[in-house]
């Protein structure tokens, strides 16, 4: 693999290039699926290739190929080339990349136990064991029980001297239970990935879980609906990483801003003018993208510019503070990059991706925000999910949600719903729980480009309360 970057770096400099880099990447991925007691599925996939980015006459082009030789590799060299020259023909203005120091390193995720190295047999038989709980229901007509394991190995030389050699290894599992009856649907889910190994999976517990899943699956059931109107509503950790995903992380995404990225995602309700002006919440949110917190999904070493791991202030004390950056979008704002460049393979060009988008704890026990919150609502889980194309108004619906009596969790409604505007929302949080209620949550799918890239990333999050939000809305 090195050695195959470095003819690459060496084929790339010799063609007078402003700046080239490559690749070589190998993934795996081992998956399996258990559905209503029965194995319903193991793959088991790898793909490995180079990937070529050259930048000439101010205009990027990029070229793959899974021919791992020389050959195949110079020949991909010369196709990107060519691209980049005819890129230049219709370019608007040259790209210029914000100068980073070139390092010779390496990373690999620290992890107990590799999951390639459990046996399938372990794997089946958990989810089989969750299995079995989540059957203790009757109105539970579909159970699954998930498992994942990722790896990525790669290699990165640039024409500038860097050469990065990196191992990424992440595992998650989750059980969903489905209760149907009189015409009626209810789904509960549990579960988490996270860049880390096996040892992370025996953690989730699924088996102590899944019978408690099954339960709130059909109690579900017989649930109230939950009426139209305005409450306090305290997110819980998975619900509120979604919400941090979709109305923090990508508005913050300078591609899209500038609207490089405007086709597929959309573009931002933010601009270069609003840092340091726009109050995009209260007080109580502060959010930062770092690449450097332990087992997340977003976590790495160095991103697929060179540029190393770091931690970057989004949020501050509610206040804008910042983009997601690359080396190009960087230098429009005479910034140096914030390392947030990925692509999610080989034959893919690198994008501006999320690392892990955290809300920073607070200083609220979980107990005291309940205790503090008479008849507030506490909503757990993402069902569905919308939001417009510059990321300002949004809707989602979670899987259920307690109303909060005398300082605990009380009656339950199903098919909850709330609605919002991003800066209205997130000016409405007045408490965030502290550290220890504090969870990195992952979420391995989230969508991007064209051709579409799928990013893994991650979000740390603790429960928050937000004051007056419209619930229950249907139309």
């Amino acid at each position: 693999m090195k050695d195959l970057a470095a003819y690459a770096r060496d084929v790339l400099s010799s063609m007078g290039v402003t700046y080239a880099d490559a690749r070589f990447v190998s993934t795996r991925v081992e998956s399996v699926e258990v559905k209503n007691g029965q194995p319903n599925a193991v793959s088991f996939d790898i793909s490995r290739g180079i990937g070529v980015r050259v930048l000439a006459d101010g205009s990027w082009g990029f070229a793959a190929t899974s021919v791992l030789t020389k050959a195949g590799v110079a020949k991909a060299c010369r196709q990107a080339l060519r691209i980049a020259h005819a890129s230049a023909l219709s370019k608007a203005a040259p790209i210029t990349l914000a100068v980073e120091k070139p390092v010779v390193a390496g990373y690999s995720t620290p992890f107990e136990e590799d999951p390639f190295k459990v046996s399938l047999d372990v794997k089946i038989g958990m989810l089989l064991e969750a299995d079995k709980g989540l059957s203790a229901e009757p109105n539970v007509k579909v159970r699954e029980s998930d498992y994942e394991g990722f790896e990525r190995h790669t290699v990165f030389a640039s024409t500038e001297g860097a050469l990065i050699d990196q191992r990424i290894v992440q595992a998650g599992a989750k059980i969903t239970a489905t209760a149907v009856a009189s015409g009626d649907i209810q789904t509960r889910t549990y579960g988490n990935f996270q860049s880390a190994g096996f040892e992370f999976v025996r953690g989730l517990r699924l088996v102590d879980n899944a019978q408690r899943v099954a339960s709130e699956a059909a109690a579900l059931l017989s649930a109230p609906t939950l009426a139209e109107g305005k409450r306090d509503i305290i997110l819980e950790g998975h619900q509120l990483s979604l919400q941090v995903h979709e109305s923090i992380g990508h508005p913050t995404e300078l591609d899209r801003v500038l609207g490089m990225e405007a086709a597929y995602a959309g573009t931002s309700f933010l601009s270069p003018d609003k840092m340091g002006t726009l109050r995009y919440g209260s007080p109580a949110v502060n959010v930062v993208a770092d690449a450097t917190e332990p087992r997340g999904l977003g976590t790495f070493g160095y991103d697929d510019e060179g540029v190393a791991a770091q931690r970057a202030e989004l949020i501050r004390n509610g206040l804008f503070a910042g983009f997601q950056t690359s080396r190009e979008t960087a230098g429009v704002l005479g910034q140096t990059s914030n390392g947030t460049m990925r692509a999610d393979g080989w034959n893919r060009i690198p994008l501006i991706r999320m690392t892990n988008i955290n809300l920073l704890p607070g200083t609220w026990r979980f107990e005291d925000l309940l205790a503090d919150s008479e008849g507030a609502l506490y909503l757990a889980r993402n069902r569905a999910w919308s939001i417009d194309n510059k990321r300002l108004n949004f809707q989602f619906g979670t899987e259920i949600a307690w109303e909060v009596k005398g300082g605990k969790l009380g009656g339950i409604y199903k098919n909850p719903s709330y609605t919002g505007i991003t800066p209205e929302f997130w000016n409405s949080c007045d408490a965030v729980c502290s550290r220890d209620h504090w969870t990195m949550w992952g979420t391995p799918n989230c969508g991007k480009g064209q051709p579409g890239q799928t990013a893994r990333v991650g979000h740390g999050t603790a429960p928050s309360r937000f004051r007056g939000v419209r619930v229950g809305v249907v139309k």
